[in-house]
């Protein structure tokens, strides 16, 4: 599975059959986290066979079930914080996609108690949100989308490679499918800015990591404002 085929394929799951993953499988995991975590300056750590943080009210809320595995992003305190998580989590994200697995982003519906009881949060840093991921009882479904042209600002025509980023980037997740981003063409690449919404800025991240990936470019396509 190519990262674009990955990018179509992957929705948002909250029911997991009870599955341990192989090992062949959470190895590759931990050795992306750890190629991320030395890239980013964060601290994102994997907890396996773990179902306490989603067996409370909160997981119920969230009409969560099975969920044993979950990614916790965590980083250094700071402005850019929320947005770094998006995109490398995105990124890992995506590579269990193309492993075969399902996933969903989760900020609230979870025991923050319960997970910081399997993980390490060190002095000055920030469990931002956790990514649920397993085997799928179900393979979810595509979210809505706004219209393309509401969520960018680009003059006609409209270049191919703009195209095809802001495709991919109206299939990233974002928080109760807010969308609350704009993206918009700046002489040869683009800016990406944040709305305001309820973790726009983690949706900010995941967004561009997607159209990053539809372009064909890598984060040299955003222009400073």
């Amino acid at each position: 599975m190519t990262l674009q085929e990955a990018i179509a394929a992957r929705h948002s799951v909250r029911r997991y059959v009870k599955q341990s993953l192989p090992l062949q499988i959470t190895q590759r995991l931990a050795e992306e986290i750890e190629h991320c975590n030395e890239k980013s300056g964060l601290h994102i750590q994997a907890v396996w066979n773990e179902p306490k943080a989603f067996s409370g009210l909160a997981a119920h809320y969230g009409k969560f079930e099975g969920v044993e595995n979950y990614l916790a992003l965590i980083g250094p305190k700071g402005p850019e914080l929320e947005e770094k998580a998006g995109y490398w989590g995105e990124h890992l994200v995506l590579l269990a996609q193309t492993l075969g697995l399902n996933t969903c982003w989760v900020a609230g519906t979870f025991s923050k108690g319960a997970a910081r009881s399997a993980i390490t949060v060190g002095p000055g840093e920030k469990l931002v949100c956790v990514i649920a991921l397993g085997y799928g009882a179900v393979q979810g479904v595509p979210h809505r989308s706004k219209p393309l042209e509401a969520l960018c600002r680009c003059p006609a025509p409209m270049p191919g490679w703009f195209r095809s980023g802001m495709e991919a980037a109206l299939l990233a997740p974002t928080a109760i499918n807010q969308q609350r981003f704009r993206i918009a063409l700046s002489g040869g690449g683009a800016q990406a800015k944040a709305l305001w919404g309820p973790y726009s800025n983690i949706d900010l991240g995941i967004v561009k990591y997607h159209f990053e990936a539809g372009a064909g470019r890598g984060p040299e396509v955003w222009q400073a404002e």
